[in-house]
């Protein structure tokens, strides 16, 4: 947005002067005048927002529940092939709320569907609102068929969502894989 004001303000300065050029008009034109007072205005109204995320140690003025950026706990999700597990920890670390496909019930090859990756992500947020958590950062990790599924948990059961970061392990190309299986 501010970079769509900024080249408004330009070219309608650009269109000022030549206006101001073509009549040999002296001095600033009443024209220029109300598009520097324009310029002028879009900076001071965005100083307090800014396209690019602080970077860190950095202040921002965003806050959710009263708590900056990198004050919010962290949920993790790690979907495997063969289960979902969600941890969330507060900012510093420490653990609050652990809970997997396993230990909500499903067994054997019902714990790597997206059903089991949603109601666990609903019951891991279940305990975090217990907790007194309302938004949360998640970090999404592995290939599992239960990455979309649990974040979907989370904010169906009343969670909000302020980012998803993906780290994702991705080599390249450095071990060397397994001989391919006969079948």
């Amino acid at each position: 947005m501010y970079k769509l004001n900024s080249v408004l303000v330009s070219s309608v300065s650009n269109v000022c002067r030549q206006f101001a050029a073509s009549f040999h008009a002296s001095g600033k034109s009443q024209c220029e005048r109300s598009a520097a007072r324009l310029l002028d205005a879009t900076t001071a109204s965005s100083k307090g927002f800014s396209l690019t995320p602080p970077l860190p140690g950095q202040d921002s003025l965003l806050s959710w529940g009263g708590k900056k950026f990198d004050e919010l706990p962290i949920a993790y999700i790690k979907a495997t092939y063969n289960n979902t597990h969600i941890q969330l920890t507060d900012n510093v670390g420490q653990s609050m709320v652990r809970t997997s496909c396993g230990t909500e019930g499903f067994k054997n090859i019902k714990k790597s569907t997206q059903v089991a990756a949603q109601t666990t992500g609903i019951s891991a947020a279940a305990k975090a609102k217990s907790k007194g958590v309302t938004f949360v950062r998640v970090v999404v990790k592995g290939l599992g068929p239960g990455r979309l599924s649990a974040i979907k948990g989370l904010t169906m059961a009343g969670l909000k969502v302020v980012s998803i970061t993906d780290c994702t392990p991705v080599p390249h190309n450095g071990c060397r894989p397994r001989k391919a299986r006969r079948t």
